[in-house]
């Protein structure tokens, strides 16, 4: 019998597709869906009948185990009981999208996901204390997972050894009358496979180019956070020594070691470039055992803005500057104080600067848990 094709042209088409699909899902079918990278094959957890199936199309030993797709980000946590700083930066920055995230699970069995499910679901999910996990940013594919009620794993909808397929004919080449459904949405977005990382503690190793190269996993695994003020000599570089100081706190190392473990925190201006840190901000955070000596001020470009994850400016003139500069960074620009500003302590007292150090203390602490996602 011919694989049951339904041909979806834009989101007013998705309702009855997703309907249908995540039914056959349900009931133990095998259905073939496109990601922004390739088509992928899917089978519930739940069903193994059809994750046998699904082995035997793709030539795979059953103690091999497949990717896990999730319609949404945060799910992760049911699959990973602890995720480390590293994942969850990965996660924040690449999900969705095409990246599949290889994570480590100790204990499977402690899993929130593994309550009332055996053995066999965990061999379909784990393999060597692991996890593939993977979030697709397509539409219908993510409609199609959050639509079937228990977890979907899922691999390239090809024959073992046959290239990738990009569109609905090419799956059909290879599993016409082998599958239960095709959603069939044309050629994908990339049309190029995910990029594979995995991801131990706070380290991660390629295994996989796909659509994001080995450059930009290097740069998307660093967390970089910056701090912008007026001059840079005085709230903008106290913040960030603050901060760094938090930051290895909560990682149990030296703010030295920051670069090391992917931490990037940063400081300029939007007038900066002249001069250095100024004296009683010095004074006040050496207090704190911050020290500001070697700090040199210079002026915001739009290339840091650019790069960095997290940016907090003191006062809303500074933010307005800064999304003037870059306009396409919006949602990564922040006042330090939510809904309030830092006053520039610049020719008051010793007593204003620590004033001033107070309020970018309780600001960092505010800010701290969001920068450490």
């Amino acid at each position: 019998m011919a694989t049951e094709v339904l041909k979806t042209g834009g989101e007013a088409d998705y309702g009855d597709a997703v309907t249908r699909a995540a039914a056959i899902l349900s009931k133990g079918g095998l259905v073939a869906f496109p990601t922004e990278t390739v088509y992928g094959l899917g089978a519930c957890v739940d069903k193994p009948a059809a994750v046998d199936r699904l082995r035997g199309l793709k030539s795979r030993q059953g103690d091999k185990a497949f990717t896990v797709h999730l319609g949404a980000a945060e799910k992760a946590t049911e699959f990973v009981p602890e995720l480390s700083l590293l994942a969850r930066r990965f996660i924040h920055k690449v999900w969705p999208g095409p990246v599949t995230l290889v994570l480590p699970v100790d204990d499977p069995s402690k899993a929130a996901v593994m309550v009332g499910r055996n053995g066999a679901a965990a061999g379909t999910m784990y393999f060597e204390r692991t996890i593939g996990l993977r979030c697709p940013s397509d539409r219908l594919a993510h409609a199609l997972l959050q639509a079937v009620e228990g977890p979907v794993v899922a691999t390239s909808a090809n024959l073992a050894g046959n290239p990738s397929p990009q569109t609905g004919a090419d799956v059909l080449r290879d599993l016409d009358g082998r599958i239960d459904l095709l959603l069939d949405a044309g050629r994908t977005e990339f049309s190029m496979p995910s990029t594979i990382v995995r991801v131990s503690g706070s380290s991660f190793e390629l295994l996989r180019e796909g659509v994001y190269d080995a450059r930009m996993i290097e740069r998307l695994a660093v967390l970089r956070v910056l701090f912008v003020c007026s001059g840079n000599t005085c709230r903008s570089p106290m913040a960030a020594g603050l901060a760094a100081s938090m930051i290895a706190g909560k990682l149990g190392c030296k703010v030295a070691d920051l670069p090391a473990k992917g931490v990037v925190v940063e400081s300029a201006g939007v007038s900066g470039g002249a001069g250095c840190a100024s004296n009683h901000a010095a004074a006040v955070m050496a207090r704190r055992g911050v020290d500001l000596a070697g700090h040199i001020s210079r002026s915001v470009t739009p290339e840091m803005l650019q790069q960095a994850d997290y940016v907090y400016a003191m006062t809303a003139s500074h933010r307005q500057t800064l999304l003037q500069m870059a306009p396409p960074i919006a949602d990564r620009v922040y006042l330090l104080l939510e809904g309030d500003e830092v006053a520039d302590p610049v020719g008051g007292t010793l007593d204003d600067y620590e004033r001033c150090a107070q309020t970018l203390e309780r600001g960092l602490k505010a800010r701290l848990p969001e920068m450490l996602l």
